[in-house]
């Protein structure tokens, strides 16, 4: 009921208050979880079983997506033992033992319609560590190849097959890879673009790749940044998200909380947006 403060505080970035007190309410540990892991030969295929489980109502606890290149790297580091193939997912729900059981017959089900080059499923403590452990290692091992940005960029999951298609062709025009490694349940994407920071020009080249992608996400229905923030690295993109009157509503909010702008001003908002606001509390 009412304002929604707590939506407001948490999605502020730092901009409008500092929190000195949460109350907090702690859930009861589940019965249990299992992990299955499916691989797939095509990336928009793993897209289009993460959006299918998704529409199928059940509501798995983690959908995690790695694709080919992102692999690569991990079997070289951890040797988890994962397919050889374009893409896999790491699937785990949780609940009773027969809650459990029936939800993954349904995604068993959903992922056979598909095709897929390996369904493996979790029979105990040790082989569902088994499947988490290349997932875990996958941002150490892809900083073994070399250097990368990570990006977080989000989509609606509908739209991931179409989302990984572009970023494919977007690393083919800017002669960059880049390895695919996210949060597949909501669509919170982490493509990592692979450059050399030694060789010039190669980051500015990197940078605007990732600025495609987000403006993609964007596109597609998405937004710039799912658990990260837009920060400094992102503020600029905010006009490909939101329309001027919309910036100026939320710096106008900004005024109200810290009329002074003393909390982050140079954060979220683009400079040359906040500039009028910036100068007026330093009038004040």
């Amino acid at each position: 009921m009412g304002l929604d403060l707590l939506g407001l505080l948490c999605g502020s970035e730092g901009q409008l208050g500092i929190v000195t007190e949460a109350t907090l309410r702690i859930l009861p540990r589940p019965e249990g979880a299992r992990p299955v892991l499916i691989g797939f030969d095509s990336a928009e295929t793993a897209g289009e079983c993460v959006a299918r489980i998704i529409r199928s109502g059940v509501l798995p606890v983690a959908i995690e997506y790695m694709d080919d290149v992102c692999l690569r790297a991990v079997e070289a580091f951890a040797r988890a033992g994962y397919p050889d193939c374009a893409a896999v997912l790491i699937v785990e729900v949780e609940g009773a033992p027969d809650e459990i059981a029936w939800q993954i017959a349904r995604i068993r089900e959903i992922a056979d319609a598909l095709n897929p080059v390996e369904f493996r499923e979790s029979r105990n403590a040790d082989e569902a560590m088994a499947i988490w452990k290349g997932r875990k290692s996958a941002f150490g091992a892809m900083g073994r190849i070399g250097d990368y940005i990570c990006l977080d960029g989000t989509v609606p999951v509908s739209k991931l097959p179409y989302t990984l298609k572009m970023i494919g062709e977007l690393s083919r025009q800017h002669g960059l890879d880049v390895a695919n490694v996210f949060h597949a349940g909501d669509g919170n994407m982490h493509p990592l673009i692979l450059f050399n920071a030694n060789q010039p020009g190669d980051l500015a080249r990197a940078e605007a790749f990732g600025n495609d992608i987000l403006r993609l996400c964007v596109q597609v229905g998405g937004c710039l940044t799912g658990e990260h923030g837009v920060g400094i690295e992102k503020r600029d993109l905010m006009v490909d998200q939101y329309a001027p009157d919309d910036l100026s509503i939320q710096m106008e909010i900004k005024d109200l909380f810290d009329p002074r702008w003393l909390l982050n001003p140079a954060k979220v908002f683009p400079l040359q947006s906040s500039q009028p606001h910036r100068d007026k509390a330093a009038a004040a």
